[in-house]
């Protein structure tokens, strides 16, 4: 594993794109805090800009750098959830600006997954991760069956857990302007 982080961050930390294993499915990810890397990031998955795309923290801490409000409600759904858990937050800062909804949210999610983290800690900062397909087709759940023109867009894939097959999705969460938290997809 230490070869592909350190594989990993020597593309990201140049605003390179990755294919990488995450807590859910295989994502394409960069540093969140690039924007040309995220603009590359929706050209590979003929997406448009004014979609938003996940963030991937390496803990709370982290996740205080890019959210100001975090509801305490909040903490102690991350620090009790079994699954891996995305909240949409209000007026994120300090990510690129291609990576925030038009109604200024952001979706973040602490990442359990040992090559994530590390990888997120190496680099000190989050990593976008979207799922390894192209938009409007479905999501795959194993690196096979990931479409060969998105193998051949990225800059590096990661050679790690090839054989994983996930079907659970992240389980969203978002936090309404009034601090209500409204549950998007369980």
């Amino acid at each position: 594993m230490k070869q592909e982080i350190k594989h990993s961050l020597a593309k990201l930390i140049l605003g390179k794109t990755i294919l990488y294993p995450t807590d859910t499915v295989w994502g394409l990810g960069c540093d969140a805090t690039n924007e040309k890397a995220v603009s590359r990031i929706f050209e590979i998955k003929k997406r448009n800009e004014s979609k938003s795309l996940v963030i991937l923290v390496d803990g709370i801490e982290m996740l205080k750098k890019y959210v100001s409000d975090i509801p305490e409600e909040v903490v102690e759904i991350l620090k009790t959830s079994e699954r891996p858990t995305t909240i949409i937050y209000n007026d994120p800062i300090g990510l690129a600006k291609n990576v925030i909804a038009k109604d200024n949210t952001v979706a973040i999610r602490i990442v359990k997954h040992d090559f994530c983290q590390k990888v997120i800690e190496t680099l000190g900062n989050p990593l976008v991760s979207t799922s390894a397909n192209i938009s409007g087709m479905p999501t795959p759940n194993s690196f096979k069956e990931i479409d060969e023109s998105i193998l051949e867009a990225v800059d590096y894939v990661v050679n790690l857990q090839l054989e994983k097959i996930t079907t659970i999705p992240s389980r969203i969460i978002k936090i309404s302007d009034n601090g209500a938290i409204v549950v998007i997809r369980d």
